[in-house]
């Protein structure tokens, strides 16, 4: 899942959200001296992004995308759920999607000091630009997909323009989404359970 899907199913607390959002900016081991919330919460997103990628609907839309672009899959699939996450925002949260994108932004500007580089780098952009509720616009998956294949990819890549597989197969991949995301909530707060017990 990319970024507005983390933010949400780590919106139990302002310190597991920033966790969730730092997840993908943290490699191997989870930095002991980060408050035990945010360190939840990276370990939350890794659970997440574990059970997302080997789940048979991903796998499945996955298999959507034309071979050529296939190796890139995983990052495409992550950033067309986001959309549909934005677009049917009001099934999944009671907050509207301006006003909750508007939360993590200032959630994380507030604990700007322990944000990795790389997240304090984008933040600005992120927030000045709303890159998370723009989500819901095709255009902006254009723009997301693009911008992957041109400042993150080092070398030439098929992933540019990658945003025309979702429009190719848009009902399909919406109907995987429809159907993951439900399970996937249903993951997160079984694990929140087992954490919780583990400590009680």
């Amino acid at each position: 899942m990319n970024y507005l899907a983390h933010a949400l199913l780590a919106s139990e607390s302002p310190e597991v959200m920033v966790g969730g959002l730092m997840g993908d900016f943290v490699k191997g081991r989870v930095p002991p001296d980060l408050p035990a919330s945010i360190r939840h919460g990276i370990v939350m997103h890794r659970r997440i992004d574990t059970f997302t990628d080997t789940h048979e609907l991903v796998l499945a839309s996955k298999r959507l995308v034309s071979p050529g672009r296939r190796r890139f899959a995983g990052i495409m699939v992550d950033v067309f759920f986001d959309h549909f996450l934005a677009r049917h925002w009001q099934r999944y949260s009671c907050n509207s999607l301006p006003q909750f994108t508007s939360d993590v932004y200032r959630i994380l500007y507030r604990h700007w000091l322990v944000l990795p580089t790389r997240l304090r780098r984008i933040l600005p952009f992120m927030a000045g630009e709303d890159w998370l509720a723009s989500y819901c616009d095709i255009q902006a998956i254009h723009a997301s997909i693009d911008g992957i294949s041109l400042r993150r990819l080092r070398r030439e890549n098929s992933l540019y323009q990658g945003a025309n597989e979702l429009e190719r197969r848009y009902s399909e991949f919406e109907q995987h989404f429809f159907q993951f995301f439900p399970q996937l909530v249903d993951f997160v707060q079984a694990q929140d359970n087992i954490d919780r017990s583990s400590t009680g």
